[in-house]
């Protein structure tokens, strides 16, 4: 039995995409194969099994493939059993109920006797059971965004991201039922060696998640102000201070996010702080 980790992700689109950056930003370098459906690592024990998003979950859970990349949603409607290895914080999205901007909505007792298209059936159905909503459920699978227009449903249950999908087929979001991400997932009967290899996979996959939005930041300052310089600059536990050779100077090294840079550099320019270096983190290990 080979003892590569098999990994399979989306086909295309941008859980495709993201998955194969991570993949890549961890170091591992993948080999196109002769099939575009599987490709081998030539530096990591790993193959990547390409596959469409709703068949991941099964995949794993009847150990074709060891892990996936999959959309919490996914994973949720399949039922399979698989568990979740790590959340991955990208794709997200949510599931929500829509209905016609032109009818009122009164609350979730709206849906009760109503006809829903959706093409997540188990998770619409939790809800409604939930909620002791009786409700039609009609399955489709693509567009379910036209079915009110058309005259198929009262409302639906389907991804919304920016929302303006809904916007152009004349919806509203009335309900939020889920929230989703990008999740990993892996097979509950993972053999050890197997596992070995997905536990340093997410090591790596956590020292490039940790990096992101973060700058690596050095700057001089006289030695009178570093009190006031280190209490603008809150690092991974303090900044490090290092004594210049001339006497009376330091430099002072720490990581900021990226959001608060401009804010924080001010603020440090006000307190000191000369020679100011900003640099991109690619990882950041603990």
């Amino acid at each position: 039995m080979s003892e590569n980790l098999k990994i399979a992700i989306q086909t295309k689109g941008r859980l495709n995409e993201e998955s194969m950056k991570l993949i890549s930003d961890t170091g591992i370098k993948l080999i196109p194969g002769k099939r575009k459906l599987i490709s081998s690592a030539k530096n990591f024990p790993m193959e990547v099994l390409f596959l469409r998003d709703d068949d991941i979950p099964q995949t794993v859970a009847d150990s074709v493939a060891d892990v996936g990349i999959v959309g919490e949603n996914e994973m949720l409607e399949k039922k399979q059993s698989v568990l979740i290895a790590k959340r991955l914080g990208f794709s997200k999205c949510r599931l929500s109920l829509a209905i016609p901007k032109s009818i009122e909505y009164s609350g979730i007792e709206f849906f009760s006797g109503k006809k829903i298209a959706t093409s997540y059936p188990v998770i619409l159905q939790e809800y409604l059971d939930k909620n002791n909503i009786k409700a039609e459920i009609h399955v489709i699978t693509g567009s379910v965004e036209i079915a009110p227009g058309i005259g198929l449903a009262d409302a639906i249950f389907d991804i919304v991201s920016s929302g303006s999908t809904l916007i152009s087929n004349r919806l509203k979001e009335v309900k939020v039922v889920m929230n989703s991400e990008a999740v990993l997932i892996k097979n509950p009967n993972l053999p050890p060696e197997k596992q070995e290899i997905l536990d340093e996979f997410i090591f790596r996959m956590e020292s490039v998640q940790r990096a992101e939005g973060k700058k690596y930041i050095l700057l001089n300052a006289p030695d009178v102000k570093i009190p006031d310089i280190v209490n603008l600059l809150p690092g991974i536990k303090s900044p490090t201070i290092v004594p210049l050779a001339e006497k009376g100077w330091s430099s002072i090294h720490s990581v900021i996010e990226e959001n608060d840079f401009w804010e924080v550099i001010g603020k440090l320019k006000k307190a000191g702080a000369e020679g100011i270096l900003v640099v991109p983190i690619e990882k950041m290990i603990f």
